[in-house]
């Protein structure tokens, strides 16, 4: 019974005192400090872990890592020289000293976390605790040097509220706050970068690259980002392969064979250059050079890279990289390191060993003669670790450590007891980091927006060579993503020097451009940046380099040869002033004059036998309407008008059936005057003068009719014909009804057979009425004229219509006047003796014939 008391006792002690015991062997600190705030820092002192094949029978060994990093060395001191900075300065939490635990990842995502976890659980073998076994270490924790590492410790310290502010970390997803609500980094996250890089591709006119990433989150989420903003541009990419540092070799060198193959002579690489210089390697040893390398900040600033060998490969390399600066007392700070016998300094031992070749004393190697002194001077060194020229990411170090410290001051002024002011927990630190604003002594404005992300702020830079021929980077431009669109790039295009020392910049398309007058067709089964070019068709231009389509031009206007602008169509008639226009107004102007010349003579001879025989006021009208048909045609001559379109057809119209008429009439005279001549005959007196010209004005005053019907329904009028040419515009004259103007050259057509067939019936009459002969003869060319004028007016095109109408014109005038006047003007100027009435007389027939 005592026994069973005893027991329960102590389980009632041990229930009040709670044990928490730590998991595991503890992780030792490479630097630590005692002050009454810790600040955690996590770096990259090593590049890789040891590899060790577990057995699982024991406790694993701890990790064993290798390759020192000379930078990340300087990174911590940098943390280090900081916090000392801020502790010697009476204006930032005066009376509180800040201390600082630094562990290193050796760039391992499983150390990461671990030491992340280290720094919110401390790494006290037992605590005694009523509360929670966690008891953060640190307010806050300054690391990492890389975008996985970072996503590791950000997820794994996310519910203990610890601020992870990153100096290196520039994956665009580490932004999401609901992933990674206490994460800050005073670097820009690539989301700007990728966008800048994209726009610097299109700058340069690169529409053809090739990419290269490194195989993590950095690489793939960099370069996803980058593949968006490039397709927006309409920049293609022939391919995009992804590297990382324990890749087989086999792997690598089927990417240096792609490269080799590729025609694409730009390449984007969104890699770490850890990852670069191995592939880098490889391309030395198959000698590819020559191509233009465009960096993201994770290597085209840094180094270790920049080397006289890598420059045969990456010279004239350009890329963005983050702002340089100066830190003052940095560097003396950085040559007072001393190695030391004390275990937790064993990283200076090792960074002082690789330094200088020597080895550090200790029990087991007592007797080597390359044994370091310790008194070793630094300031004889030149590395990066001493190299005070690129301090861009100890800047950001710099920074991070007091964006922290300024936090924590905005705690200190807001309370007033000291207990309150030293027992800041990281709930408190991670509040205030949210409203941090500063300037540093640099003159930069340090502050964190919704995304817990700094001000995206680059320089663009350079790789080139020296006057003495060593490989260097100098800036060339600027970019500041809080800048409006379009002023964010500040760029000096003419200080590049490009692959190979070239000052021009290179070309990298997979098609080249097409000029104004072509058009852009994409290639079956490739990228749209591969394309051939297509000329535009008739009637269609481009007037823009690299044109997908081509444009129409308006009905009015036709292409230029270069295809290149639309111009005016030439304007297509039957001009006064050319060749043809003028021999037309020559045979009209003609056949008008010797038409009226024959009227004077006949009016002259007008009381001579023959032309007394022939009916001479008939000759006369029949005088008058020849000559109004040839100066008709001159009508059709011109550009169309309104008026002239009507005057045209309906002048032709009413003259022809005028003049077919008095022909007629003439006809009908010869059967008449022959049936008068018949004893016993009285015909004549009903085809007197008066019947005459009552049936010429009836005949003619059906065409006037029908011509004015024409005119009211539907007249002619002028248009623009753009469908028998493509290259030119007939300007001709729409007939308005056709029905109309067929009525018109039938009736013209009828009234022409009726005095045809009469002429015809009328053909062996006496020799002294030998008239209708002639009419006959006219009649037959009249007709044979415009039958053969229906098919060539139908096929002539433009101008050439109305060319073949106005020939037909002067061509049926021309025979009308030549058939039934030339032999009388025969009689009268060269056989006057013949023009007597006893002559005509003699010549009749006797009453017995």
């Amino acid at each position: 019974m005592i026994a069973l008391t005893v027991v329960l006792n102590t389980l009632l002690i041990l229930a009040d005192k709670p044990i928490c015991r730590l998991q595991g062997k503890p992780d030792f600190a490479q630097f630590s400090k005692d002050g009454d705030i810790i600040i955690g820092g996590i770096f990259s002192f090593h590049d890789s872990v040891v590899g060790v094949k577990q057995t699982f029978t024991s406790l694993p060994e701890p990790l064993k890592c290798k390759s020192l990093n000379f930078r990340e060395f300087q990174l911590a001191q940098t943390m280090i020289f900081a916090i000392e900075e801020i502790n010697n300065d009476t204006e930032i939490l005066p009376g509180i000293s800040l201390g600082y635990t630094i562990y290193d990842d050796c760039s391992s995502v499983m150390l990461a976390i671990k030491t992340a976890m280290a720094l919110a659980n401390g790494q006290e073998e037992t605590v005694y605790t009523n509360k929670s076994c966690t008891k953060p270490s640190a307010v806050a924790i300054i690391g990492h040097s890389g975008s996985s590492l970072s996503i590791g410790s950000a997820t794994a310290i996310r519910a203990f509220n610890i601020p992870l502010v990153s100096y290196f970390a520039t994956c665009a997803c580490l932004s999401n706050r609901r992933e990674f609500p206490t994460f800050f980094r005073t670097i820009p996250s690539d989301y700007y970068q990728s966008r800048a890089l994209a726009q610097l591709v299109k700058h340069f006119g690169w529409t053809w690259i090739g990419t290269i990433r490194s195989d993590n989150d950095y690489g793939n989420n960099g370069m996803a980002t980058f593949l968006q903003e490039v397709q927006k541009e309409g920049i293609c990419v022939e391919y995009t392969e992804a590297i990382y540092r324990n890749y087989p070799r086999e792997r690598i060198l089927k990417i240096v064979d792609l490269i080799k193959m590729s025609s694409s002579r730009v390449i984007v690489a969104f890699t770490t250059s850890i990852d670069l210089q191995y592939l880098v390697k490889e391309l030395l040893l198959q000698n590819v050079t020559g191509l233009q390398w465009i960096g993201s900040e994770g290597w085209i600033a840094n180094k270790n890279i920049i080397t006289a060998e890598s420059y045969s490969v990456l010279g004239g390399a350009i890329g963005f990289a983050i702002r340089n600066a100066i830190i003052p007392g940095l560097q003396e700070h950085l040559l007072r390191v001393k190695p030391s016998s004390a275990t937790e300094h064993t990283v200076v031992n090792e960074f002082w060993e690789n330094i200088f070749g020597c080895t550090m004393a200790t029990q087991e190697n007592a007797s080597n003669s390359d044994m370091c002194t310790g008194t070793e001077n630094l300031m004889k060194v030149n590395n990066v670790y001493t190299d005070m020229s690129e301090l861009r990411i100890p800047n950001n170090v710099y920074k991070a450590v007091y964006a922290v410290a300024y936090a924590l001051h905005n705690i200190y002024l807001s309370e007033d007891n000291l207990l309150d002011k030293l027992n800041i927990n990281s709930q408190q630190a991670l509040y205030n980091m949210k409203r941090v604003n500063f300037t540093t002594r640099n003159g930069e404005n340090v502050y964190f927006d919704d995304q817990g992300d700094s001000a995206a702020r680059y320089e663009l830079i350079n790789w080139r060579l020296n006057s003495k021929q060593m490989a260097h980077f100098i800036t060339v431009g600027l970019y500041d993503a809080s800048l409006p669109e379009g002023k964010q790039f500040l760029m000096n295009n003419f200080s590049i020097v490009w692959a190979r020392g070239q000052k021009q910049v290179p070309r990298s398309v997979c098609s080249e451009s097409c000029y104004p007058g072509t058009r852009k067709a994409v290639q079956k089964g490739k990228p749209i940046c591969c394309f051939d070019c297509i000329s535009c068709g008739d009637g269609e231009i481009s007037n823009i380099s690299d044109s997908t389509v081509c444009i129409k031009c308006f009905p009015e206007y036709k292409s230029n040869e270069q295809k290149d602008k639309c111009i005016l169509k030439e304007m297509e008639f039957l001009s006064l002033f050319e060749i043809m226009g003028i021999l037309l107004i020559i045979f009209s102007f003609f056949g008008a004059c010797l038409t009226m010349t024959i009227a004077v003579i006949f009016f002259w001879h007008r009381d001579t036998p023959i032309v007394k025989a022939n009916n001479s006021e008939l000759s006369f009208l029949l005088l008058f309407s020849l000559t109004l048909c040839f100066t008709c045609s001159l009508t059709f001559i011109g550009q169309p008008s309104d008026w002239s379109c009507i005057l045209r057809h309906v002048a032709f119209g009413i003259t022809f059936v005028l003049c077919i008429s008095c022909v007629l009439g003439k006809t009908i005279v010869v059967l008449m005057a022959f049936r008068a001549t018949l004893p016993g005959s009285n015909v004549m007196k009903w085809f007197g003068p008066k019947q005459q010209r009552l049936c010429v004005s009836a005949l003619t005053f059906i065409q006037v009719l029908i011509c004015s019907l024409w005119l009211f329904l539907s007249p002619p009028f002028p248009v623009k014909n753009m469908e028998f040419y493509k290259d030119k515009i007939i300007l001709e004259c729409n007939l308005g009804s056709v029905a109309a103007f067929s009525a018109v050259l039938g009736y013209i057509g009828l009234l022409s057979v009726i005095c045809f067939l009469l002429a015809f019936l009328a053909r062996k009459l006496p020799d002294n009425f030998n008239e209708a002969k002639f009419i006959t003869f006219s009649m037959l060319i009249f007709c044979a004229v415009w039958i053969t004028f229906i098919p060539a007016y139908i096929s002539s095109p433009g101008k050439y219509t109305v060319a073949v109408e106005i020939f037909a014109i002067l061509a049926s005038a021309y025979g009308l006047l030549f058939c039934i006047f030339a032999p009388k003007m025969y009689v009268i100027i060269f056989r006057p003796q013949q023009n007597t009435k006893k002559y005509l007389m003699g010549k009749l027939p006797s009453k017995s014939a």
